[in-house]
């Protein structure tokens, strides 16, 4: 038997004193944008309330009055619960739910119950479990109903299932269990990493925020590659948080070398930091690439906001170094010659129907083999130390033993075209 589908009244606060205010995100933005999360987490919206206030009311988040409005607002609509559009105290909710009478959660509940929905690898299930449990933690106490409700729905998938039996000691020591699973997963993907660093392909890493087509901008990449197969394509649909687990695919450059794309988990504004946290390890991949194609939906008017969260999470993950490329995605939906014209870091394209591909190909190209050159080395017999040095380093295609030595081709990195200048011989 199915789930009932649940009837969500969203509810956003608007602080109008700047000082009192924690980010720059418009009121009527960020609310779309708290439905569309709604929805794919699987609730309908049936309604949405907006109080603008001086600051927050400590005991119920919008004041009393409001409150009220909110539960004969709700019992008209027949709501099933409540979504704020920020993160509420455990006694917030408690506050709230008493009056109410139905299920409150908030953002930071929601975001965690689409992430525990997606999670497909053993690692993400586990980051997501740990973030769950980090967030209920202080919650513990204040949250009342809520936690002895028992029935399926958002906010109770993950550990939440196991409500007010869990106690703090428990969720310390689950917590504890899963920080070693993770450990343990985090040594085999270091191996895994080691193994392609190795291998001397250049990384290119995709960021951006949800939606943005970062998975569909991979699948178009990956079939320049002669092993493409329709299998290795990732899920690419229209929807918040689609994919969620680090893909890793092969692709090729106009010039004929390989390299590598990584798709990455996308962002959202207010994303709970207990989640920043939690994917770190998985973000960590970002940090090894040579180059970041940022993502940019060109066609959401709040394109300028997601950016900045965007730069802002690579920020906390201390990826402020690399090389970068704004990729404004989508090009198709918008009518012709309303965006700029492409600049050496900026491009526009159309992952989906194929538009400039070839030119974000070419800027790839530019970009990562910027300090590499490729070269034929004749290396004596005497010399193989450095054959084997150059081996364990770069992927050695072309090699044959001549009469004077060993005859490779390379592509050396600047430090090391350096060191083995005289052994380059023209092709």
């Amino acid at each position: 038997m199915e789930d009932k589908i649940e009837k969500a009244l969203l509810v956003g606060l608007n602080i109008t004193s700047a000082t009192k205010r924690d980010d720059n995100i418009d009121i009527n933005e960020s609310m779309e944008e708290l439905k569309e999360l709604t929805k794919a987490a699987g609730a309908e919206v049936v309604g949405s309330l907006i109080q603008n206030r001086q600051s927050k009311d400590s005991t119920y988040y919008v004041g009393k009055g409001k409150v009220e409005e909110i539960k004969a607002y709700s019992d008209s609509l027949g709501a099933t619960m409540v979504i704020f559009n920020d993160e509420l105290s455990g006694a917030h909710i408690r506050n709230i739910e008493e009056v109410v009478g139905i299920k409150i959660i908030d953002r930071t509940t929601l975001i965690l119950d689409i992430f525990a929905q997606r999670a497909l690898s053993k690692e993400g299930k586990l980051q997501v479990e740990l973030a769950q449990l980090k967030y209920r933690l202080p919650r513990l106490y204040g949250i009342g109903g809520q936690m002895s409700r028992t029935g399926a729905g958002i906010g109770t998938r993950g550990p939440g299932e196991q409500k007010l039996e869990i106690d703090k000691r428990n969720i310390l020591n689950k917590a504890a269990d899963i920080r070693r699973e993770l450990r343990e997963v985090k040594k085999n993907r270091e191996t895994q990493r080691v193994q392609r660093l190795k291998s001397n392909l250049p990384i290119v890493a995709l960021v951006g925020y949800t939606n943005a087509g970062k998975s569909t901008l991979l699948n178009e990449l990956i079939k320049t590659h002669k092993d493409y197969d329709k299998e290795k394509e990732v899920m690419a649909k229209d929807m918040l948080f689609a994919t969620l687990d680090v893909t890793l695919r092969k692709a090729i450059l106009p010039n004929k070398k390989e390299f590598l794309v990584v798709d990455t988990v996308g962002f959202v504004s207010k994303l709970p930091h207990d989640l920043v946290e939690a994917f770190k390890a998985t973000l960590e991949e970002v940090k090894y690439a040579d180059l970041i194609l940022h993502v940019i939906d060109a066609t959401n008017s709040s394109y300028e906001l997601q950016k900045n969260t965007t730069e802002s999470v690579l920020k906390e993950l201390n990826v402020t170094d690399k090389p970068i490329i704004l990729v404004y995605n989508k090009i198709d939906k918008l009518e012709l010659d309303i965006y700029p014209k492409n600049r050496e870091d900026i491009i526009y394209i159309s992952a989906k129907k194929g538009i400039n591909m070839d030119k974000l190909l070419n800027m790839i190209q530019q970009a990562v083999m910027k300090n590499t050159y490729d070269v034929f080395l004749l290396l004596p017999y005497d010399k193989g130390h450095i054959f084997s040095k150059i081996k364990d380093k770069y992927s050695v295609d072309e090699f044959e033993y001549v009469e004077d030595g060993t005859k490779l081709r390379v592509s050396l990195d600047e430090e090391d075209y350096n060191i083995y200048k005289e052994y380059i011989i023209k092709g």
